[in-house]
């Protein structure tokens, strides 16, 4: 029979494990990666703080991923002069794929791979459990949103950065 310190000890123990696995959360300073792109020099997540960042996880297999890369194109060449950048993490295993989705979905911001799917040591940081996952990044690298997309997402850049 376990007492009630014994009880106690046990829920907060529980509830501390709960808050420490959970994802980032709106309001947080994003925590950084710096991890290659196709063409082997490392970009930091924090090199563009002073920019509104979209970081998004995402891989080549992932059809969902496919998709909204579409729509990133338009609100890219829509936003990216206003100081709005994407940092987009890869976690393909393959960097052949990769590069090769990279060029048929038309991309042209930055792209980082940490090679080796969902046990990535960024993958585990982050708690990304599904594909795509974004998180919003304000100018001075806190987190505002995640997950957002298509005319929320536009919204979110229009409010953040002016129309």
């Amino acid at each position: 029979m376990i007492n009630r310190k014994q009880f106690f000890i046990f829920s907060f123990s529980i509830f501390l494990f709960a808050i420490a696995g959970a994802q980032p959360k709106e309001g947080q300073m994003a925590a950084e990666i710096a991890l290659p792109s196709a063409a082997g020099d490392t970009i930091r997540l924090s090199s563009l703080k002073g920019k509104v960042v979209l970081l998004d996880f995402w891989a080549s297999w992932c059809g969902p991923c496919r998709v909204a890369n579409k729509g990133l194109v338009k609100l890219y060449d829509k936003f990216q002069k206003k100081g709005f950048e994407i940092y987009s993490v890869s976690l393909d295993e393959q960097k052949e794929v990769w590069v090769k989705a990279i060029k048929k979905d038309k991309i042209n911001w930055l792209q980082v791979i940490d090679a080796g799917g969902w046990e990535t040591p960024t993958a585990s940081k982050w708690r990304v459990s599904a594909l795509p996952t974004s998180y919003l990044i304000d100018k001075e690298g806190r987190m505002v949103a995640m997950d957002l997309e298509g005319k929320d997402l536009e919204k979110a850049l229009k409010d953040m950065l002016g129309d």
